[in-house]
């Protein structure tokens, strides 16, 4: 009975130098924990998803506060590349969730998620400056948007995975998280085709014909040369 039992009553249970210990008491307590833990056990899985729902809850006011403080930059340079601003935010509400100090397990960074080699390309030197990092990452697009004539499944393939996985597949890669990455971004830009608004410059030359052009660079060269 254990070397500091003393002696054991019948109503008392074990007599020890400590007191006494109920051995009936001990019996009802446990039971009691029992059936505490399996009732618990019963309602883990309605716990956990209180406990997702608030965290979803949580996030998504987050997400909302950061995209309205990022709404004004997201629109100038949405302008000054003739991209959709729905897409830009759908891209980086999918990449970073609005977190300007985002840093991914391949170590992509900031709001749209730059690798160090494009962050380069694109002259981002603080990766971690939103007005840097939206901009590099919008120049990028910009280009993948005229790469893949607009399609805009090829464009965020491009985007996740690489221009040499879509290149290596004729298209979208086969990889699981490239198609739930573009299926998270379309479920908020669901157009099939990037739009982007063509703006034509029309002046007239030394012999005073009038030309139409979509490029800026000749407009502008003839308001320089016309000072």
């Amino acid at each position: 009975m254990g070397e500091y039992a003393r002696e054991y009553h019948p109503q008392r249970g074990l007599i020890s130098p400590a007191g006494f210990v109920n051995m009936e008491w001990l019996r009802i307590n446990q039971r009691s924990v029992n059936l505490t833990i399996r009732g618990f056990r019963k309602r883990l899985p309605f716990i956990l998803t209180c406990l997702l729902m608030i965290g979803v809850v949580s996030g998504e006011a987050s997400a909302k506060k950061f995209q309205t403080a990022y709404d004004g930059i997201i629109d100038v340079v949405a302008k000054k590349y003739d991209l959709p601003s729905d897409l830009i935010h759908s891209i980086i509400r999918t990449e970073s969730n609005y977190n300007s100090h985002a840093v991914s397990r391949k170590g992509a960074k900031g709001l749209m998620q730059l690798m160090p080699t494009t962050a380069r390309i694109y002259g981002v030197k603080d990766v971690f400056d939103p007005v840097q990092n939206i901009e590099g990452g919008v120049k990028y697009l910009n280009d993948l948007v005229k790469l893949y004539k607009k399609n805009t499944k090829r464009v965020l393939a491009a985007y996740n995975a690489g221009q040499e996985a879509v290149k290596k597949y004729g298209g979208i890669p086969p990889y699981p998280e490239t198609k739930n990455y573009i299926k998270k971004v379309m479920s908020i830009y669901t157009l099939s085709t990037i739009r982007t608004k063509t703006i034509i410059y029309q002046y007239y030359d030394e012999s005073g014909r009038l030309v139409l052009t979509n490029s800026e660079y000749l407009y502008s060269l003839h308001k320089k040369n016309k000072k």
